[in-house]
């Protein structure tokens, strides 16, 4: 019993057998009857223990998975490794090649992820067992191309507002329109920026790339970028500034304008062309909406003071519910609208993932209504979700592999299927929020200092 002890305690078998030697070993002036006895059983034990050894360290640690599940590119995706023999526990990891991009292996053996590329991909991993036995062998992952997008949008909003960070919106009474949004449809919950300062996520959402980190950027940008995207599948497209000076201004400023929230307006697509039209003040938008000229793609800027950059969470709110409140109850929005609102960047004591956890909702008569995610996403596969939602193929930049979005929507009944279950019922039909009975026209108030 007391050898059992010693061993399940966590010492070694070597320290365990010298026990058991000295135990066996007894003087010759104490060896009686009940001496021979107890040294007869302790040598039964250690050759007990001995045999078990021994056949332990046979039975070689070896790897049992020897073929993989099929993926599908942007589908979530898990595989548990498995092995026999040796001591466990195992580590497992992957020795030569690698894993497809949006996967993981932990030590534990789960392959896990959301992988982000279609294709056939080989690699090796290796299995350790406690006692440093190895073993390896090669594995194939074959990853199908993605489905096609379950919804197509007809008219894509995106309004961005400014350096707030997550819990400092979502709950917030400051802010109860924006959390009536998120809490009737779409809501990604581990959302993150990819940089500070501001004008790097802005250019994620529109080019796919940071460019830069220097908000007093002047140059034009030439990299692919959505007006490109958008133009070569003709579709139509708007930027909507408020305090914008004048149709077609790409200059700085006056404030509360600020170009570096623009990003449409440094694009070498649009600069010194007549797409350069397209950049408007937001004034324009009401007409548009009313008119039912609203472009494919709207890119909404709200100024200084309505963006919670210089104004207040509530200045923010209230600009939102006046100005976008409309367009959810108007017929083109209720038909095939996507209203996206989401945060540039959070707090600069924010880092996390380049630019803080910040807040995203998905607004749309196709949202799962009530849907909260918790997969990662960034500004990336916004700039997915706008144009695949729209219909077109190529992606700029970091677009083309990031995490498609598609989770928060459900795919549009055929006209011979049921009604959508409860769960999966599109948020439409509760599609009326509180709403202003007009559009605000911009702020008039002094700048706070």
């Amino acid at each position: 019993m007391v050898l059992f002890q010693v061993d399940s305690c966590g010492q070694s078998r070597q320290e365990v057998f010298r026990r058991a030697l000295l135990s066996a070993t007894v003087p010759a002036s104490r060896t009686t009857k009940r001496h021979r006895l107890l040294r007869s059983r302790v040598l039964w034990l250690l050759l007990s223990l001995i045999a078990f050894h021994s056949s332990a360290r046979s039975q070689t640690v070896s790897i049992s998975t020897s073929s993989l599940p099929d993926a599908q590119a942007q589908v979530s995706y898990t595989a548990t490794l498995t092995a026999t023999g040796g001591t466990e526990p195992y580590f497992w990891e992957v020795v030569n090649g690698q894993l497809p991009k949006g996967l993981g292996l932990d030590p534990a053996g789960v392959i896990s992820g959301t992988p982000t590329v279609a294709g056939a991909f080989t690699f090796t991993i290796q299995v350790t067992d406690a006692d440093g036995q190895a073993a390896s062998a090669d594995l194939s992952l074959n990853i199908a191309t993605a489905a096609p997008p379950p919804v197509r949008f007809g008219h894509v909003f995106i309004v961005v507002e400014e350096n707030h960070g997550y819990s400092s919106v979502i709950g917030s009474p400051d802010m109860p329109f924006l959390n009536s949004l998120a809490n009737r449809y779409g809501l990604a919950t581990q959302y993150y920026a990819n940089t500070h300062p501001s004008i790097g996520n802005y250019f994620m959402m529109t080019t796919g790339q940071i460019l830069t980190n220097d908000d007093s950027f002047s140059d034009v940008v030439s990299d692919d970028n959505v007006v490109r995207e958008l133009l070569a599948s003709g579709l139509s497209w708007r930027s909507y500034a408020e305090s914008l000076p004048s149709v077609g201004y790409v200059g700085d400023g006056p404030d509360p304008y600020a170009r570096r929230h623009n990003p449409l307006s440094f694009l070498s697509d649009v600069v010194g062309t007549s797409e350069q039209n397209n950049l408007v003040p937001f004034d324009q938008f009401a007409t548009d909406l009313a008119n039912g000229t609203l472009p494919s793609y709207s890119f909404i800027v709200p100024n200084l003071l309505d963006d919670a950059h210089d104004g207040s969470l509530g200045d923010a709110d209230n600009w939102l519910q006046a100005n976008i409140g409309p367009l959810l109850s108007s017929p083109v929005f209720q038909r095939d609208g996507l209203l996206i609102i989401v945060f540039d960047e959070a707090d600069d004591s924010d880092s996390t993932n380049g630019g803080g956890h910040v807040a995203a909702v998905f607004v749309s008569p196709q949202a799962i209504s009530g849907y909260q995610s918790t997969a990662f996403y960034q500004h990336e596969s916004v700039l997915r979700l706008t144009l695949e939602g729209l219909g077109v193929n190529t992606l700029p930049g970091a677009a083309d592999t990031a995490p498609a979005m598609w989770e928060f929507f459900a795919a549009p009944p055929s006209s011979s299927s049921q009604a959508a279950s409860p769960a999966m019922q599109p948020a439409s039909q509760g599609l009326q929020p509180a709403l202003a009975p007009a559009f605000k026209r911009g702020a008039q108030r002094n700048r706070p200092q």
